[in-house]
Protein backbone atom coordinates (compact mmCIF):
# COMPACT_ATOMS: atom_id res chain seq x y z
CA UNK A 1 0.00 0.00 0.00
CA UNK A 2 2.96 2.33 1.11
CA UNK A 3 4.72 1.31 -2.18
CA UNK A 4 1.57 2.22 -4.45
CA UNK A 5 1.35 5.74 -2.42
CA UNK A 6 4.64 6.72 -3.28
CA UNK A 7 4.31 5.44 -6.91
CA UNK A 8 1.59 8.30 -7.21
CA UNK A 9 3.55 10.71 -5.73
CA UNK A 10 6.66 10.15 -8.03
CA UNK A 11 4.16 10.74 -10.53
CA UNK A 12 1.87 13.28 -9.52
CA UNK A 13 5.62 15.30 -9.19
CA UNK A 14 6.36 14.48 -13.00
CA UNK A 15 3.12 15.29 -14.14
CA UNK A 16 3.09 19.05 -12.29
CA UNK A 17 7.10 19.33 -13.43
CA UNK A 18 5.87 18.43 -17.28
CA UNK A 19 3.27 20.91 -16.83
CA UNK A 20 5.31 23.68 -15.91
CA UNK A 21 7.98 23.47 -18.52
CA UNK A 22 4.52 23.08 -21.05
CA UNK A 23 3.84 26.56 -19.55
CA UNK A 24 6.38 28.65 -18.54
CA UNK A 25 6.55 31.49 -20.54
CA UNK A 26 10.35 31.28 -21.04
CA UNK A 27 10.27 27.78 -22.84
CA UNK A 28 10.82 29.31 -25.83
CA UNK A 29 14.51 27.32 -25.96
CA UNK A 30 17.97 27.37 -27.86
CA UNK A 31 16.99 26.16 -30.78
CA UNK A 32 12.68 26.57 -31.20
CA UNK A 33 13.81 28.39 -34.66
CA UNK A 34 17.44 29.53 -36.02
CA UNK A 35 18.41 32.86 -35.05
CA UNK A 36 21.30 35.24 -35.13
CA UNK A 37 23.30 34.85 -32.15
CA UNK A 38 24.27 38.74 -30.46
CA UNK A 39 27.74 38.76 -31.51
CA UNK A 40 27.09 38.76 -34.91
CA UNK A 41 23.70 40.91 -35.20
CA UNK A 42 26.34 44.02 -35.72
CA UNK A 43 27.59 42.37 -38.90
CA UNK A 44 24.27 41.96 -40.19
CA UNK A 45 22.76 45.10 -40.04
CA UNK A 46 21.98 47.23 -43.01
CA UNK A 47 24.11 50.40 -42.39
CA UNK A 48 22.08 53.35 -44.19
CA UNK A 49 20.53 56.59 -43.22
CA UNK A 50 17.61 58.30 -45.35
CA UNK A 51 18.68 60.26 -48.08
CA UNK A 52 18.33 63.76 -46.61
CA UNK A 53 18.99 63.21 -43.27
CA UNK A 54 21.99 64.90 -41.69
CA UNK A 55 23.75 65.28 -38.37
CA UNK A 56 25.74 67.55 -36.67
CA UNK A 57 27.14 65.19 -34.42
CA UNK A 58 31.22 63.73 -34.74
CA UNK A 59 30.90 60.51 -33.37
CA UNK A 60 28.82 57.45 -34.79
CA UNK A 61 26.52 56.05 -32.32
CA UNK A 62 27.48 52.76 -30.51
CA UNK A 63 25.20 50.40 -30.16
CA UNK A 64 27.17 47.59 -29.23
CA UNK A 65 25.52 48.10 -25.41
CA UNK A 66 21.96 48.28 -27.32
CA UNK A 67 22.33 44.77 -28.60
CA UNK A 68 23.67 43.62 -25.00
CA UNK A 69 20.91 45.22 -23.22
CA UNK A 70 19.51 42.35 -21.13
CA UNK A 71 16.73 44.78 -19.38
CA UNK A 72 12.82 44.70 -20.30
CA UNK A 73 10.77 47.53 -19.99
CA UNK A 74 7.46 47.69 -18.15
CA UNK A 75 4.53 48.25 -19.71
CA UNK A 76 3.18 50.79 -17.46
CA UNK A 77 5.33 53.49 -19.32
CA UNK A 78 2.44 53.35 -21.81
CA UNK A 79 0.01 55.28 -19.62
CA UNK A 80 3.11 57.37 -18.60
CA UNK A 81 3.58 60.59 -20.46
CA UNK A 82 6.89 61.64 -22.45
CA UNK A 83 9.44 63.22 -20.29
CA UNK A 84 10.28 67.01 -20.83
CA UNK A 85 12.70 68.03 -23.47
CA UNK A 86 11.85 64.59 -25.87
CA UNK A 87 13.09 66.61 -28.87
CA UNK A 88 11.03 64.54 -31.14
CA UNK A 89 10.40 66.55 -34.10
CA UNK A 90 6.67 66.76 -35.93
CA UNK A 91 5.59 64.39 -37.17
CA UNK A 92 6.90 61.91 -34.63
CA UNK A 93 10.69 61.86 -35.98
CA UNK A 94 13.59 61.85 -33.53
CA UNK A 95 17.52 61.48 -34.11
CA UNK A 96 20.18 61.44 -31.31
CA UNK A 97 21.76 64.60 -30.97
CA UNK A 98 24.88 63.17 -29.10
CA UNK A 99 26.45 61.05 -31.61
CA UNK A 100 25.41 60.06 -35.37
CA UNK A 101 23.05 57.26 -35.89
CA UNK A 102 23.70 54.74 -38.54
CA UNK A 103 20.05 53.57 -39.39
CA UNK A 104 17.41 55.65 -40.77
CA UNK A 105 13.45 53.43 -40.10
CA UNK A 106 10.10 54.52 -40.29
CA UNK A 107 8.02 52.65 -38.58
CA UNK A 108 4.61 51.96 -40.26
CA UNK A 109 1.26 51.61 -38.35
CA UNK A 110 -2.01 50.59 -39.83
CA UNK A 111 -5.07 51.69 -37.47
CA UNK A 112 -8.37 52.35 -37.28
CA UNK A 113 -11.13 53.14 -34.24
CA UNK A 114 -8.75 52.15 -31.16
CA UNK A 115 -7.40 55.75 -30.27
CA UNK A 116 -6.64 54.97 -26.55
CA UNK A 117 -4.43 52.23 -27.58
CA UNK A 118 -2.91 54.14 -30.32
CA UNK A 119 -1.71 56.97 -27.39
CA UNK A 120 -0.35 54.43 -25.20
CA UNK A 121 1.22 52.69 -28.18
CA UNK A 122 2.81 56.47 -29.52
CA UNK A 123 4.25 57.04 -25.94
CA UNK A 124 5.36 53.78 -25.21
CA UNK A 125 7.36 53.36 -28.89
CA UNK A 126 9.43 56.80 -27.98
CA UNK A 127 10.68 55.81 -24.95
CA UNK A 128 11.60 52.75 -26.32
CA UNK A 129 13.32 54.14 -29.48
CA UNK A 130 14.68 56.96 -27.65
CA UNK A 131 17.40 54.21 -26.09
CA UNK A 132 17.90 52.84 -29.66
CA UNK A 133 20.45 55.69 -30.59
CA UNK A 134 19.03 55.55 -34.37
CA UNK A 135 17.13 58.00 -36.77
CA UNK A 136 13.16 56.95 -37.09
CA UNK A 137 9.69 58.23 -37.75
CA UNK A 138 6.42 56.87 -36.87
CA UNK A 139 3.32 56.60 -39.58
CA UNK A 140 0.11 56.26 -38.75
CA UNK A 141 -2.08 55.12 -41.46
CA UNK A 142 -5.43 55.35 -40.53
CA UNK A 143 -8.48 53.69 -43.14
CA UNK A 144 -11.49 56.16 -42.79
CA UNK A 145 -14.07 54.26 -44.95
CA UNK A 146 -16.71 51.74 -43.50
CA UNK A 147 -15.11 48.74 -45.65
CA UNK A 148 -13.62 45.98 -43.85
CA UNK A 149 -10.15 46.84 -42.64
CA UNK A 150 -7.19 46.34 -45.16
CA UNK A 151 -3.95 45.92 -42.98
CA UNK A 152 -1.67 44.99 -45.82
CA UNK A 153 -3.01 48.24 -48.13
CA UNK A 154 -2.57 50.59 -45.52
CA UNK A 155 1.33 49.35 -44.69
CA UNK A 156 1.75 49.85 -48.50
CA UNK A 157 0.62 53.31 -48.19
CA UNK A 158 2.91 54.31 -45.37
CA UNK A 159 5.87 52.39 -47.45
CA UNK A 160 5.09 54.72 -50.25
CA UNK A 161 4.77 58.03 -48.34
CA UNK A 162 8.60 56.33 -45.98
CA UNK A 163 10.42 56.17 -49.31
CA UNK A 164 9.44 58.46 -50.73
CA UNK A 165 10.81 60.84 -47.57
CA UNK A 166 14.07 58.52 -48.28
CA UNK A 167 13.82 56.11 -45.60
CA UNK A 168 16.26 52.64 -46.30
CA UNK A 169 14.45 50.99 -43.58
CA UNK A 170 10.60 49.88 -43.14
CA UNK A 171 9.30 48.58 -40.19
CA UNK A 172 5.71 46.77 -40.38
CA UNK A 173 4.24 46.90 -37.13
CA UNK A 174 0.29 46.30 -35.65
CA UNK A 175 -0.41 49.10 -32.87
CA UNK A 176 -1.50 46.01 -30.28
CA UNK A 177 2.46 45.03 -30.11
CA UNK A 178 4.73 46.88 -27.54
CA UNK A 179 8.33 45.22 -27.68
CA UNK A 180 9.82 44.40 -24.13
CA UNK A 181 13.71 44.23 -25.05
CA UNK A 182 15.52 47.30 -26.17
CA UNK A 183 17.84 44.95 -27.42
CA UNK A 184 15.29 44.30 -30.45
CA UNK A 185 17.16 46.94 -32.70
CA UNK A 186 14.57 48.55 -34.73
CA UNK A 187 16.81 48.51 -37.52
CA UNK A 188 17.35 46.38 -40.85
CA UNK A 189 18.77 43.32 -41.40
CA UNK A 190 20.50 42.58 -44.44
CA UNK A 191 17.49 40.10 -45.08
CA UNK A 192 13.94 41.26 -43.92
CA UNK A 193 13.76 40.29 -40.03
CA UNK A 194 10.22 38.95 -38.07
CA UNK A 195 10.80 40.80 -35.53
CA UNK A 196 8.29 39.58 -33.22
CA UNK A 197 8.84 36.17 -33.17
CA UNK A 198 8.04 35.91 -29.25
CA UNK A 199 4.86 37.35 -28.37
CA UNK A 200 2.75 36.26 -24.78
CA UNK A 201 -0.41 35.95 -26.25
CA UNK A 202 1.22 32.20 -27.60
CA UNK A 203 3.28 32.11 -24.60
CA UNK A 204 6.57 33.65 -25.94
CA UNK A 205 6.41 30.47 -28.09
CA UNK A 206 6.65 30.73 -32.19
CA UNK A 207 3.17 28.60 -33.10
CA UNK A 208 4.99 27.95 -36.74
CA UNK A 209 8.03 28.95 -38.23
CA UNK A 210 7.03 30.54 -41.00
CA UNK A 211 4.95 33.21 -39.13
CA UNK A 212 5.50 36.62 -40.88
CA UNK A 213 3.15 39.01 -38.90
CA UNK A 214 3.26 41.50 -36.42
CA UNK A 215 6.57 43.41 -36.91
CA UNK A 216 8.67 42.86 -39.38
CA UNK A 217 11.87 44.91 -40.42
CA UNK A 218 12.35 44.53 -44.03
CA UNK A 219 14.82 46.90 -46.10
CA UNK A 220 12.60 49.51 -48.83
CA UNK A 221 14.85 47.76 -51.67
CA UNK A 222 13.77 44.48 -50.78
CA UNK A 223 9.91 45.58 -50.08
CA UNK A 224 9.87 47.19 -53.77
CA UNK A 225 11.76 44.01 -55.35
CA UNK A 226 8.54 42.19 -53.88
CA UNK A 227 5.89 44.72 -55.09
CA UNK A 228 4.82 45.53 -51.42
CA UNK A 229 1.72 43.49 -49.99
CA UNK A 230 -1.22 42.46 -51.75
CA UNK A 231 -3.71 45.19 -52.16
CA UNK A 232 -6.87 42.36 -51.99
CA UNK A 233 -6.96 41.38 -48.17
CA UNK A 234 -10.06 43.05 -46.57
CA UNK A 235 -10.60 41.68 -43.03
CA UNK A 236 -7.95 40.13 -40.84
CA UNK A 237 -5.35 37.47 -42.02
CA UNK A 238 -3.73 36.02 -44.63
CA UNK A 239 -1.55 39.16 -45.83
CA UNK A 240 1.31 38.17 -43.58
CA UNK A 241 1.64 34.52 -45.35
CA UNK A 242 1.57 35.81 -48.60
CA UNK A 243 4.14 38.41 -47.89
CA UNK A 244 6.53 35.50 -46.91
CA UNK A 245 5.75 33.30 -50.17
CA UNK A 246 6.65 36.61 -52.05
CA UNK A 247 10.01 37.20 -50.65
CA UNK A 248 10.25 33.40 -50.53
CA UNK A 249 9.41 33.14 -54.62
CA UNK A 250 12.80 35.83 -55.12
CA UNK A 251 15.19 34.05 -52.88
CA UNK A 252 15.29 36.02 -50.01
CA UNK A 253 14.36 34.12 -46.07
CA UNK A 254 13.95 36.09 -43.68
CA UNK A 255 15.63 36.14 -40.48
CA UNK A 256 15.10 36.54 -36.69
CA UNK A 257 16.80 37.47 -33.62
CA UNK A 258 17.03 35.13 -30.53
CA UNK A 259 13.51 34.30 -28.77
CA UNK A 260 14.56 36.37 -25.87
CA UNK A 261 15.16 39.60 -27.54
CA UNK A 262 12.06 39.30 -30.03
CA UNK A 263 9.76 39.38 -26.78
CA UNK A 264 6.68 41.45 -27.00
CA UNK A 265 3.41 42.19 -25.13
CA UNK A 266 0.24 42.03 -27.05
CA UNK A 267 -2.41 44.08 -26.15
CA UNK A 268 -6.31 43.46 -26.50
CA UNK A 269 -9.13 45.59 -26.15
CA UNK A 270 -12.78 44.57 -26.21
CA UNK A 271 -13.18 46.87 -29.04
CA UNK A 272 -10.47 44.91 -31.28
CA UNK A 273 -12.63 41.70 -30.38
CA UNK A 274 -15.76 42.59 -32.20
CA UNK A 275 -13.56 43.76 -34.84
CA UNK A 276 -15.20 42.71 -38.70
CA UNK A 277 -12.89 39.66 -39.36
CA UNK A 278 -14.31 38.78 -42.54
CA UNK A 279 -11.46 37.51 -45.09
CA UNK A 280 -11.63 37.45 -49.07
CA UNK A 281 -9.62 34.35 -50.23
CA UNK A 282 -6.85 35.37 -52.42
CA UNK A 283 -4.44 32.80 -54.16
CA UNK A 284 -1.06 33.53 -54.17
CA UNK A 285 1.43 33.21 -57.48
CA UNK A 286 4.25 34.37 -58.78
CA UNK A 287 2.83 36.20 -61.62
CA UNK A 288 -0.32 37.77 -59.57
CA UNK A 289 3.13 38.83 -57.35
CA UNK A 290 3.69 41.05 -60.56
CA UNK A 291 0.14 42.24 -61.24
CA UNK A 292 -1.01 43.45 -57.23
CA UNK A 293 0.77 45.41 -54.96
CA UNK A 294 2.45 48.78 -55.07
CA UNK A 295 2.47 49.55 -58.77
CA UNK A 296 -1.32 49.02 -58.84
CA UNK A 297 -2.10 50.91 -55.11
CA UNK A 298 -5.17 53.27 -55.57
CA UNK A 299 -6.68 55.19 -52.93
CA UNK A 300 -7.63 58.57 -52.03
CA UNK A 301 -6.19 60.58 -49.29
CA UNK A 302 -8.35 62.19 -47.17
CA UNK A 303 -5.58 64.21 -45.15
CA UNK A 304 -1.97 64.35 -43.74
CA UNK A 305 -1.63 65.72 -40.35
CA UNK A 306 2.00 66.05 -38.81
CA UNK A 307 1.25 65.42 -34.97
CA UNK A 308 3.77 66.10 -32.27
CA UNK A 309 4.31 62.13 -32.30
CA UNK A 310 3.72 60.54 -35.10
CA UNK A 311 2.54 61.58 -38.95
CA UNK A 312 -1.28 60.68 -39.44
CA UNK A 313 -2.07 60.16 -43.10
CA UNK A 314 -5.68 59.04 -43.17
CA UNK A 315 -6.92 57.69 -46.38
CA UNK A 316 -10.11 56.03 -47.74
CA UNK A 317 -9.44 52.40 -49.38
Amino acid sequence: MRHAWKKKIVFCGFLILFILIIFHPDMNVRGNYEYIEKELVIKRLHEETAANFTSSAVLHCDYRDVIFDDTTLSLSLADDDLVEDHKIKEGGEYAPSDCKPKFSTAIIVPYRDIAEQLRGFLVYMHMFLHRQCIHYRIYVVEQMDSRPFNRAKLLNIGAVAAMKAGFPCLVLHDVDLLPLRPSNLYACTKSPRHMSSSINKFRFVIPYLNLFDGAIAIVSKQFKAVNGMSNEFYGWGGEDDDLYARLEAQGIKPCRFEPSTSQYHKVTLESQIRRDRSRKSVIYSKEKMALDGLNTLKFTEVATVLHPLFTHIMVDL
